[in-house]
């Protein structure tokens, strides 16, 4: 798995409808509070993101809401594949895990399960299922930019 394969899969995904964009953006702040009371409430927190990182943590909720309400308003895969590699790259810098990122992801899934009307949610859920399938290939590619290519590939 390589990036190329993230971006073909990515231009898989269907682009959101406005209603489901809109209701996204709308339902924003209920959104990033309830991630970060979910994620707070985890006893193994600070293994998930580091120590003193739960104020990023919480920062990198907020980001990933107002990402992902501008990539169901404008879908671009490429823009997509990017941010998120970028981001996992960045977080993993500063400590967190990429356990981390399963937890958050699964968590956001039953989030927007219980917040998003049943339409909405079905157009949303492959963006989040697409980005937890995909852990091993962001941890993969986002190894080879933190420690240098690998000499025997």
């Amino acid at each position: 798995m390589d990036k190329q394969h993230l971006l073909d899969t990515a231009r898989k995904l269907k682009p959101a409808q406005e209603k489901t964009a809109r209701e996204y953006q709308d339902k924003a702040d209920e959104l990033i509070a309830a991630i970060n009371k979910r994620m707070l409430e985890r006893p193994e927190i600070e293994d998930l993101v580091g120590a003193d990182n739960l104020g990023m943590m919480k920062d990198n909720h907020a980001n990933h809401v107002r990402f992902i309400a501008s990539i169901l308003k404008h879908y671009n895969p490429d823009v997509f594949v990017d941010t998120v590699l970028w981001v996992f790259r960045a977080y993993r810098n500063h400590g967190f895990t990429t356990n981390y990122w399963a937890s958050q992801l699964n968590t956001w899934m039953e989030i927007l399960k219980e917040t998003l009307t049943p339409v909405s949610y079905e157009e949303v859920y492959p963006y989040y299922e697409w980005m937890q399938v995909n852990i091993p290939t962001f941890v993969k590619l986002t190894d080879e930019s933190i420690d240098g290519p690998d000499p025997g590939h």
